[in-house]
């Protein structure tokens, strides 16, 4: 096994440490632990989410309850205010947020007013005079030009997933292609945007699938990657499907921190069901980021107890200001 000096993982030693057991999966975990320290230091980079626009979505991506193909309990709204934006903003910024995004279903964001009162949003979080949050958004696939009037208006940062890997992505979605998603995150990249972009896993991906994926946000040179893990939605397709254990995931969140030593690994949605009692492992095995608060249709852990979680592991939260959001 390399040295973590050399800690970037060529395809074979990827698939030996998602097949390892034993003595070798804790070597590649002790491995993405020290990768993590020492690109990222002993700091945790939280981020909060705003659900700003709900269901109705045209995809019929098989683990969204928000799809419109599905018949779940997931709520449905359109694009709150401005100011409900700039509320969730305050309210996740007291959780420990240091990056905080605006998330609306379909497959982009098409009404001139909706754009116009995220962009509202956006100003007022980035307002001169003060530290401030991340500002992040999550609207679809938009064009060169919505992407640049946001980022004027204050985003500095955008998410959209490519879920899967391109092979097995036509067993995901069949309503937009995968090359539609890989544009998207070319053109927020080439006008300047930090673009954060992973995806989900326990869909019934392979392992091989998994690698894929890792390799085609790689070539990307994506700068943060959210790690995501089924939670089955009563209603979807996938609503019985149960296949990640906690070892899985770990091994997920090490595979990506090897496969991308320098890149910001989050972990997001799931991490509560799919990890259980080891959550507190998701830093010894690369991350170096995770989502507090909510998610979009389903309740996170009580902040607190994430706090604590990382204080415990002698971590410390990465601050977003010395002022609060007004």
């Amino acid at each position: 096994m390399k040295t973590c000096a050399d800690a970037m993982i060529d395809r074979q030693e990827a698939i030996e440490l998602l097949s390892s057991e034993g003595a070798a999966f804790y070597g590649f975990l002790a491995r993405a632990g020290t990768a993590r320290e020492e690109h990222k230091g002993r700091g945790v980079t939280l981020c909060g989410i705003l659900n700003a626009k709900s269901g109705r979505c045209g995809e019929d991506c098989a683990f969204c309850a928000q799809s419109s193909f599905h018949d779940t309990d997931a709520p449905t709204f359109p694009l709150v205010s401005a100011g409900d934006m700039v509320e969730r903003a305050r309210e996740v910024q007291a959780m420990g947020a240091r990056e905080y995004s605006i998330v609306t279903s379909g497959n982009r964001i098409h009404s001139e007013k909706e754009i116009a009162e995220i962009c509202k949003a956006l100003g007022r979080l980035s307002e001169p005079g003060r530290k401030r949050m991340l500002r992040c958004a999550s609207l679809g696939n938009l064009p060169a030009s919505t992407l640049a009037r946001l980022k004027e208006a204050g985003l500095t940062n955008y998410h959209h997933n490519l879920e899967t890997a391109r092979s097995f992505f036509p067993k995901v979605c069949t309503t937009h292609d995968y090359e539609d998603d890989v544009d998207t995150v070319r053109r927020a990249k080439e006008i300047g945007l930090d673009v954060c972009c992973g995806g989900i896993f326990g869909l019934g991906e392979s392992r091989a699938q998994r690698i894929e994926l890792a390799e085609t946000l790689r070539d990307l040179d994506v700068d943060s990657i959210p790690l995501n893990f089924l939670n089955p939605i009563a209603g979807t397709p996938l609503e019985g499907k149960r296949e990640l254990t906690p070892v899985d995931c770990l091994k997920i969140i090490a595979l990506f921190r090897l496969m991308m030593p320098a890149k910001n690994i989050y972990v997001c949605g799931g991490r509560e069901v799919n990890l259980g009692e080891l959550q507190s492992w998701i830093f010894l095995a690369g991350a170096n980021g995770m989502m507090v608060g909510n998610y979009l249709t389903t309740s996170g852990r009580d902040h607190e107890l994430d706090l604590q979680m990382i204080a415990d592991q002698g971590l410390e939260v990465l601050p977003c200001g010395e002022v609060a959001l007004r």
